[in-house]
């Protein structure tokens, strides 16, 4: 997910999505390690396109608290 994506979600939109990708996260490792079919590649996409998103959840949180 790019960052102008982001942009225009709600901060409580952006927890729902972090929620949803961690879920998928986990259901991607657990696939591979019972049948190691799915790529290591995706992975790692999956763990820093969730980190892509909690960045930009901290960073309004803290706008928020800042105002």
């Amino acid at each position: 997910m790019k960052r102008e994506d982001l942009s225009s979600l709600s901060i409580q939109e952006l927890k729902d999505k972090v929620q949803e990708m961690k879920q998928q996260h986990s259901r991607m490792i657990l696939n591979h390690t019972v049948s190691s079919t799915e790529s290591p590649i995706g992975i790692r996409h999956s763990r820093r396109a969730i980190a892509r998103v909690s960045t930009e959840l901290r960073n309004r949180e803290l706008q928020q608290s800042a105002q």
